[in-house]
This record gives C-alpha cells, sequence and structure tokens, in this order.
C-alpha cells in the first residue's frame, strides 16, 4: 500500500468535500476529516452495515485517499473506538481532578457520563453499545476504557478510605457503571427528564452510597 505524503494525495472532488476543487489538506486534517465522516457512518449504521465506499463520499474523498489512511474498515473503526475512549477517559479524568471536594467529584464524573452520551456525535455507542464486541481487539480497547475509568475512580476512594484496592475498585465498577448505564437509559426518553435534572438525581443517589465509606481517620 503506497503511504501518501504530509500534504495529502488530491483527491477525487465530491459533494461534501472540504476546500476548493483540487486542494490538498495536510495529512492530519485529513484523517480528521475522515474519521468524522466514519463516526456518522459507523454511529447511523453499525459496522456491519457501514461500507467504506459509503465513508469516502460522506468524506467527499475518492475511494484510494480513504484507503491511503486506513487499509482496511476495522483499522479505521478501531482507530476512531481508540478516540473515542481516550475523549471519556480524558472527560473522567477531568471531573476527578477539577475539585478536592469528594461530592463535587462525584457529581462532575457523573457529568462527564451524561456529556459523553448526550453529545450529538454519538461516539458514545461505539464505545457502549458497539455490534462487533465478537472481535477481540474490539472487545480489549472496550474493556481497557471501562476499566482505565473505574481505575481513576478506585484511586480516589483507596486515597480517602482504609478500603483495600479490590474493595475500591469494586466500588468505582459500580459508581461508573451505573452513571453510564443510567446515562444511555435517559437518552432513550426523548428529553422527559432534563439532563440537569437527571444528572442531580444519579448523583444524589451514587453520593448518598459511597459517603457512607468513612474517610481514613475517622
Amino acid at each position: 500500500m503506497t503511504v501518501s505524503s504530509p500534504a495529502d494525495d488530491a483527491a477525487e472532488p465530491r459533494a461534501g468535500a472540504v476546500g476548493p476543487v483540487g486542494t490538498r489538506l495536510p495529512r492530519s486534517v485529513r484523517r480528521t476529516q475522515l474519521l468524522a465522516a466514519a463516526q456518522e457512518v459507523f454511529v447511523a449504521q453499525g459496522y456491519h452495515a457501514a461500507a467504506m465506499d459509503d465513508i469516502a463520499e460522506r468524506a467527499g474523498v475518492s475511494k484510494p485517499v480513504l484507503y491511503q489512511h486506513f487499509p482496511g474498515k476495522l483499522e479505521l473503526y478501531l482507530a476512531l473506538l481508540d478516540a473515542s475512549a481516550d475523549a471519556l477517559l480524558s472527560a473522567v479524568r477531568g471531573a476527578l481532578t477539577s475539585t478536592t471536594d469528594n461530592a463535587d467529584r462525584v457529581t462532575a464524573t457523573v457529568r462527564a457520563y451524561f456529556a459523553f452520551v448526550a453529545d450529538p456525535g454519538g461516539a458514545f455507542r461505539l464505545v457502549f453499545e458497539s455490534d462487533l464486541t465478537s472481535e477481540p481487539a474490539v472487545r480489549e480497547r472496550v474493556d481497557q476504557v471501562n476499566h482505565a475509568c473505574a481505575h481513576l475512580v478506585s484511586n480516589v476512594i483507596t486515597e480517602d478510605t482504609s478500603l483495600p484496592p479490590d474493595q475500591a475498585m469494586l466500588l468505582a465498577v459500580g459508581l461508573t457503571g451505573s452513571s453510564q448505564v443510567a446515562a444511555r437509559w435517559w437518552l432513550t426518553r426523548d428529553g422527559s427528564i432534563p439532563q440537569s435534572a437527571a444528572e442531580e438525581l444519579v448523583s444524589t443517589l451514587a453520593w448518598r452510597g459511597i459517603s457512607g465509606f468513612p474517610r481514613s481517620g475517622e
């Protein structure tokens, strides 16, 4: 497979192409464009129904340009899944480091999950509702991001309580798991519960549970 130069090979212009006819995009910009198009197609159709032709058309590029960046549909899907998982992990990390008040940490973490699920791009479906979890590389990435998010929470629990790491991790899995499941259910209600109200309900439930474990020294 031919590797393109930093300035991407010119694509056959199609409807929706970025830039004027004949424009060559930097490789990183073209990659971002292709991932955005792929997300739209995979979220709308699922992995199995999506075709590389559909993605190239959505991106406004020729199919050879798409293959210059991604050798196949699975590699494209995995790249998109990696980006979505990184976004979730970054949001959870940001929530936990945004304050030293544990009640506020719980609220911020719950909000991070709701924001991830509520994003119009639907990236959460690749992480939480993928139709390709039978593929080991996909299953591994989904498990990794779920574990990584829970591990961030468990570190806070371990630092603030006398619970051993395994018990802290169990609580963290419960907190993060309930947040993402509740957020996904909330999304199916079509606005019957305002997002802020839903976040407050789930945060209150989580905080009333985790706050029952005394801090070290108490």
